[in-house]
């Protein structure tokens, strides 16, 4: 069972900048790849709060390209650690449609460019991204895809890795409830 682990930190004031984090990165072996724009499409279940359930289903839309992406419960009190079944679809469009004629409805979608590099950290492949999140800023997530005797060992890789770059104050909000939060806070 794919599990995938992930430390998510927001570049605020008493973050590196993104040019201090990216020559970290470049020094402990990280590698830039080309940026891409993604739009993901959260969607709610008919009959169960995926927000109660700790839930997510969506449908990512990366270079011209459509992924439907189901995100178990959290199982770890310090990553973001959980399930993750991940599959390409034929378009956004097509699954969008699916979902909604299946009674799924679009809750919001979260736009951002995103800023990947690849890093092999005490051998292990992690997934390192700068992310520029529209309507909540900058980012950086960490993340392996491990399995379940060893998403622990994953989670212990990645705090290391992000004390080695100066990484502090994860954040383990996922970005849709982060902006989901903000268009509460603007609409009270």
């Amino acid at each position: 069972m794919p599990i995938e682990v992930e430390l998510k930190f927001p570049l605020t004031d008493d973050a590196p900048t993104a040019k201090q984090l990216v020559e970290r990165l470049e020094a402990v072996g990280a590698r830039a790849q080309p940026a891409r724009q993604q739009d993901d499409h959260y969607y709610a279940h008919p009959g169960r709060d995926f927000a109660a359930t700790d839930e997510a289903l969506r449908i990512r839309e990366d270079n011209h390209q459509a992924r439907l992406t189901y995100k178990g419960p959290l199982i770890d009190d310090v990553a973001k650690s959980r399930l993750e079944y991940e599959t390409a679809i034929e378009s956004a469009d097509v699954g969008a449609s699916i979902l909604e004629e299946l009674g799924f409805q679009l809750v919001r979608t979260v736009s951002k460019t995103r800023r990947p590099f690849e890093l092999n950290w005490h051998d292990t492949d992690v997934e390192v991204v700068i992310d520029q999140v529209v309507g909540l800023g900058e980012f950086v997530e960490l993340e392996i895809i491990s399995d379940e005797n060893s998403h622990q060992a994953a989670r212990d890789t990645l705090i290391e890795l992000a004390a080695e770059v100066g990484l502090t104050h994860s954040q383990r909000q996922s970005y849709l409830a982060l902006l989901l939060q903000s268009d509460l806070e603007k609409n009270d």
